[in-house]
């Protein structure tokens, strides 16, 4: 394992916008942290299938595009230093497939960053195979930058609570995001898994709505009384709702500097990979998405 790369802030970059403007947005963060960044590019010898041909005639060397991929990280070794508050900022050029070479590091890293896509993605597409593969798999907290993002001005971070193990872990990390970026910090209880218009024939039963919004609200008081005490200077605003948790996160998360989610939620699959919210917020917010797993 890099020694650089354990208890650090590790960004995979793979010289395309989005993961430079990645790399931008983790040196303000390591700042905040006051820990070490390493960039990472996996260097993958892009002719590898043609040097499995059996021909003699063929004649390939390496060093020019190693010599070219060091010199992109150096550059953005130089980038990133003025970010980074003085911590100390590496760069390293690592062998191997990118998902194989940022999970290894990113199991021992204190968070990993990674663009949205990189070179091999789709246009249309927000969320590169790389980025969606190590979300799913990479035990340390993973934030997801689009390449649309300006730096952080918004002073607001969004998480999803519903008392989940993965919701706590997620609503840790937005408490400690909040407090060190004094950003007012906006808990989202979607307590309704339904539509609005499937809850429209049982509207009419003789329910008492309003108990249960209390209740909901309760749950989400309760959800966040630990973490209200640890971290009292940071502002929370309380949202219960009846609409779906994807809709609701989605539009608190319109002004923010970064949404917060749990892998699961309570009401996911528990052999699925990624829970259906965690995917979906990933795939269409437009601010940084974490993503937290269990421990």
């Amino acid at each position: 394992m890099s020694e650089s790369a354990h208890d650090a802030v590790v960004v995979g970059y793979d010289g395309s916008p989005a993961a430079r403007r990645a790399a931008h947005w983790a040196a303000r963060e390591a700042a905040t942290r006051r820990r070490r960044l390493t960039i990472v590019h996996a260097f993958r010898w892009p002719l590898t299938e043609l040097t499995q041909l059996r021909t003699e005639a063929l004649v390939l060397s390496e060093d020019p595009f190693r010599t070219e991929y060091q010199k992109l990280v150096d550059d953005l070794v130089e980038e990133c230093r003025p970010l980074a508050g003085g911590n100390d900022v590496t760069g390293e050029l690592v062998p191997g497939d990118s998902v194989d070479v940022l999970s290894r590091l990113g199991a021992h890293a204190n968070l990993l960053v990674l663009g949205s896509s990189g070179h091999g993605a789709v246009h249309q597409v927000l969320l590169g195979s790389t980025s969606a593969e190590l979300v799913r798999s990479v035990a340390a907290p993973v934030v997801v930058v689009r390449e649309t993002d300006h730096p952080s001005n918004h002073r607001r971070v969004v998480v999803g609570a519903d008392g989940s193990a993965t919701s706590v872990r997620a609503v840790d990390f937005a408490f400690d995001y909040a407090t060190r970026h004094d950003a007012e910090l906006v808990a989202v209880h979607a307590w309704s898994d339904l539509p609005l218009d499937a809850l429209a024939p049982v509207r009419e039963w003789d329910v008492n709505w309003d108990e249960i919004t209390e209740q909901a609200k309760l749950a989400l008081s309760e959800n966040l009384a630990g973490h209200s005490a640890k971290y009292p200077d940071v502002r929370v605003r309380h949202i219960v709702t009846m609409s779906k948790p994807v809709e609701a996160l989605l539009e608190q998360s319109q002004n923010a500097d970064l949404v917060v989610v749990g892998s699961h939620g309570r009401g996911s699959v528990r052999r699925m990979l990624l829970g259906s919210v965690s995917q979906a917020i990933l795939h269409y917010a437009k601010c940084p998405v974490a993503v937290l797993r269990a421990p």
